[in-house]
């Protein structure tokens, strides 16, 4: 089941919440064959995550399906995503947790329409404590003082799931989830307009690259936009940027945008506004050709 992204959590004592976590979406499958990591575009990964998949097959079952997150955690406990892209990428990752929300079948029984709260009973007696699989628990409280205390301890956001849901495939309003956000003052350093793709603006935070935003304004704010940009057309391409086709800006211009809490490059960022100039401070922090620091570049998915 895919959640529904909204604004707010669901009201009500018919829901759960859960955090989000910041990792890989994973399928865990453990029958004849073994053990499968399954991705979310059912790419086998199992190899990669030897250490997890060690573990989950020796949970006391004969086969199951779990519905999962592989994650990696920093020095704060928190789920850091940058992290583990770089551990996936080595290709040997280390020290990765599996938090498991989901059962779908457990010793050739289809658990799919059973009542979530049911399914997760179940799961919640199979998962061992103390090991790198573990149960991702219910919160406590209103949707509205789980999102709270999320934002405030800079998570990714929650999940809202309805307790009687049953599970089906593909995108559902049974779940939902909200994101944590926050607004940041940056400067635009360049713009990229493709046919039939959004439009996007390259940012820099007192000149340091710190990724690109998607321009979802209205026709006419969105062209306001691009009148402004015309004048500030010509500047060299940066440095470490030369791969990017866009338009590079001199600088002037400043937007506001919104991207995930938390994180110095931006993700899930999309531009709010933008004026017509920078803040004297900003407007002097970046030059054309000034080069931008390698360990702030921009990743997507």
């Amino acid at each position: 089941m895919e959640p529904e992204l909204v604004d707010r959590p669901p009201q009500g004592d018919g829901w759960s919440h859960e955090v989000k976590f910041d990792g890989y979406r994973t399928q865990v499958i453990k029958d004849v064959d073994g053990i499968r990591f399954l991705t979310r575009r059912s790419y086998d990964w199992t190899d990669r995550y030897r250490q997890l998949a060690d573990e989950a097959a020796a949970i006391e079952a004969e086969n199951f399906i779990l519905d999962c997150e592989v994650m990696k955690v920093d020095e704060a406990g928190l789920s850091d995503f940058h992290a583990l892209q770089s551990a996936v990428a080595g290709r040997k990752p280390k020290d990765l947790y599996l938090v498991a929300f989901d059962l779908l079948h457990l010793n050739g029984h289809d658990l799919r329409d059973m009542p979530l709260e049911d399914r997760r009973e179940i799961l919640h007696e199979m998962i061992p404590t103390g090991g790198r699989i573990q149960f991702s628990e219910a919160l406590p409280g209103t949707g509205d003082a789980v999102y709270h205390l999320a934002c405030e301890t800079n998570l990714e956001g929650i999940v809202s799931k309805r307790k009687d849901s049953v599970y089906r495939s593909g995108e559902t309003m049974h779940w939902r989830k909200v994101k944590c956000y926050e607004l940041k003052d940056l400067e635009i350093i360049g713009v990229q307009r493709d046919p039939g793709q959004a439009a996007r603006v390259f940012m820099a935070d007192k000149g340091r690259y710190v990724g690109t935003a998607n321009v979802s304004f209205r026709h006419d704010k969105r062209q306001a936009l691009w009148d402004r940009v015309q004048g500030k057309i010509g500047a060299p391409v940066p440095k470490g940027l030369k791969k990017e086709k866009a338009q590079w800006l001199r600088p002037g211009l400043a937007g506001k945008v919104q991207t995930l809490k938390g994180e110095e490059k931006l993700r899930h960022a999309s531009l709010k506004d933008s004026g017509s100039r920078t803040k004297t401070r900003s407007a002097r922090s970046w030059k054309p050709g000034q080069a931008f620091r390698p360990d702030l570049q921009f990743t997507m998915r």
